[in-house]
């Protein structure tokens, strides 16, 4: 089983943007309306609930960009 990180990969952002590039990659989300970081390396990092957000049509807000919540249960420690 695969373990996906919190942010999308760069193949993952070469396949949405349709761009390999990180100029063209940075070019296309400002042009689309999405948010990012850039790395150290300037390449555009997106999380990945965000994204699915945006993917799904959903604008995304604090309110909704909570991916799970949980709490620390120590019941079954013993």
């Amino acid at each position: 089983m695969e373990i996906q990180t919190e942010t999308l990969s760069e193949e993952e952002i070469a396949a949405i943007t349709g761009y390999q590039l990180p100029s063209k990659q940075i070019q296309w989300l400002a042009s689309n309306g999405w948010q990012y970081a850039l790395s150290c390396a300037r390449r555009p990092v997106v999380g990945r609930v965000y994204a699915r957000l945006k993917l799904a049509g959903v604008k995304p807000t604090a309110m909704n960009a909570v991916a799970e919540t949980w709490t620390f249960d120590l019941s079954r420690v013993g």
